[in-house]
């Protein structure tokens, strides 16, 4: 697994900084919203749905708030006209990006999010100038609670999943798309510590970093569009080596 998927889990410590600001609630229930009004308010019957209402109760979000973004995507209540938009483009480096926005103004977001990408160095690009080097993939974030690397490996074989990066803490496990679901369930079932679950995309070539001050700018770029309101997540093929990490996993310690 790359440097990048390592550094997925380390700043996940952030996410308590997004939920005091409230945005991290803003973003699951927009995803909760756009789920139920594509598949149906239904959990049991929308794959989608039920991993964000999963997500949601793992960031301790209330249940009415849950229930009213439901109620929003169903059309039972009033709310935003939410849409999905999907940008391309480009990094410091040359790193691919592929950025995920739920707006209910694209002509809002899309000169936001091209300004900021063009004053950090990177640019927008056309659809499908980067997508072919990115597959969507399910991905699971565990907790082993002590199990080792040995047992989880097998753990995600037998539950049919493609690839793992163990960390005693926050184990991150990948599966085909269409086996999010079964391998999900496989997980509830023997009673494993889920602490979150997406659909991701995954790159298929890196771009590797091994220059300290390259990867803060990378990182910068990352932060920064992460932190604009109409974003949901943003991916790219950067990998650090495993001495750009560790110096970066001090920094943040």
């Amino acid at each position: 697994m790359s440097g990048h998927s390592k550094w997925a889990n380390i700043k996940h410590k952030k996410a308590a900084k997004d939920a005091k600001r409230g945005k991290l609630f803003t973003r699951l229930a927009k995803e909760i919203t756009i789920a139920a009004r594509e598949g149906g308010g239904d959990p049991e019957a929308n794959p989608r749905l039920r991993l964000a209402i999963q997500n949601a109760k793992a960031e301790n979000m209330p249940m009415e708030n849950i229930k009213r973004a439901i109620q929003r995507g169903t059309g039972e209540i009033q709310g935003e006209n939410y849409e999905e938009v999907i940008y391309e483009g480009y990094a410091p480096l040359g790193v691919a990006v592929i950025l995920e926005a739920i707006t209910d103004n694209r002509n809002r977001t899309y000169p936001l999010i091209r300004s900021e990408m063009n004053k950090l160095g990177g640019s927008i690009g056309e659809p499908g100038s980067v997508m072919w080097n990115f597959e969507r993939k399910g991905v699971i974030y565990i907790d082993p609670e002590g199990r080792t690397e040995d047992q989880m490996l097998e753990a995600i074989l037998e539950a049919g999943c493609e690839d793992m990066e163990y960390d005693k803490e926050r184990t991150r496990i990948i599966c085909a798309f269409e086996d999010m679901v079964s391998c999900q369930k496989y997980f509830e079932e023997h009673k494993f510590k889920i602490l979150e679950s997406n659909f991701e995309y995954i790159p298929k070539t890196t771009v590797k970093i091994d220059n300290i001050e390259a990867a803060r700018k990378v990182l910068k770029f990352f932060d920064t569009l992460e932190e604009l309101d109409d974003v949901q997540n943003v991916y790219g093929n950067y990998e650090f080596t495993d001495e750009i990490l560790s110096q970066l996993e001090k920094e943040q310690s």
